[in-house]
């Protein structure tokens, strides 16, 4: 970054200088790590010298402020993968269920923009379409901040929801199933190159809230892509040039992550391996009737405060998922009937 013609290409210079950012700031952590596990025998000798109940409740309180930084500080340099540090371009389907499914897409889609604010990360609607009745039918964001394709990848997969639904007369409890897709921004097209022959190209009118212009001109863009079989639509810009360019990048962003998936089949749960949005393919359940529970069948991380969930608190789930942590023994899921 020192060398005289560093910044002659704007765009080379500004991905080096994010990248040594980056370094820079898990130095900075590793640092604050180290000064507070260093400083915890000082709260310990003076707990031991006030010899209250007091004193060792907030030395207790000391150690586990420092564990939770640890785990913060791991899962960090876990995050070590090229595409890691991207922006993600995150994908909710609702799936069976009807109405009932609509709705818990929306209920997802709160949850992980909650997620977001809770980390200071800013999310665009690049494409949204509403359910007949209520919710969603499925929803496309873009997350923008620092290592948000490498946490939420750790979310891809089928969620499910056991709930006495609101749409149902009778009172009855449940099912109902979402998916979340999550693939990392690309920083330019050119990474995946698409031959103009292999898309279709269609244009038509916003759908949504009106308001200066968005609705009145053709600007909304639908991309379909014949080898695979990908569809990517956007329709937030005012402008179809805009609309078109953003759907050409999460197009080249899905394409590279299918290519990915096909090579780690084996291994991970994805586009070959999913299967359909319903029984038997979930990653997490969320139980609010006749128990109050969220259990990630992958890793076993578990809690009973299942609001705390649904207004952003995943990130035990995701560090659980990123660590590799496994429950010792068959996670049995709790079916609700």
């Amino acid at each position: 970054m020192s060398a005289p013609d560093f910044w002659n290409d704007s765009t080379v210079a500004q991905k080096v200088a994010a990248e040594a950012n980056g370094f820079r700031k898990k130095l900075d952590q590793m640092k604050d790590l180290e000064r507070k596990i260093l400083e915890l025998p000082l709260h310990q000798e003076l707990a031991e010298e006030d010899g209250s109940m007091e004193a060792q409740a907030e030395y207790s309180k000391e150690i586990v402020h420092v564990l939770a930084f640890l785990d913060a500080t791991e899962v960090q340099f876990i995050l070590c993968k090229p595409d890691d540090r991207r922006n993600a371009i995150l994908s909710l389907n609702a799936g069976a269920g009807g109405t009932e499914a609509c709705d818990w897409a929306s209920i997802l889609m709160r949850m992980y923009q909650r997620w977001a604010e809770r980390h200071d990360f800013k999310v665009e609607i690049l494409d949204i379409l509403g359910g007949e009745e209520a919710g969603i039918k499925n929803v496309m964001l873009r997350i923008v901040g620092e290592n948000a394709y490498g946490y939420l990848k750790a979310d891809r997969g089928v969620h499910r929801l056991v709930r006495i639904s609101p749409f149902n007369a009778q009172g009855k409890r449940q099912t109902s199933f979402a998916s979340a897709e999550v693939v990392p921004e690309p920083d330019e097209v050119v990474e995946t190159e698409i031959s103009e022959k292999d898309i279709r190209v269609d244009v038509f009118r916003a759908g949504g809230h009106g308001g200066q212009g968005v609705n009145t001109t053709d600007s909304a863009v639908r991309i379909t892509h014949y080898p695979t079989g990908l569809v990517v639509t956007c329709q937030n810009e005012r402008s179809q040039i805009k609309n078109k360019a953003t759907a050409m990048k999460v197009l080249a962003a899905r394409i590279k992550q299918l290519e990915q998936d096909k090579k780690m089949a084996e291994q991970e749960q994805n586009y070959a391996a999913k299967g359909q949005i319903g029984w038997g393919h979930q990653i997490r359940s969320y139980v609010l009737q006749p128990y109050q529970l969220v259990k990630d069948l992958r890793t076993g991380e578990q809690t009973s405060d299942v609001q705390a969930v649904l207004d952003g608190e995943l990130d035990p789930f995701l560090n659980a998922f990123l660590k590799g942590k496994k429950r010792i023994g068959p996670v049995e899921d709790e079916e609700a009937e």
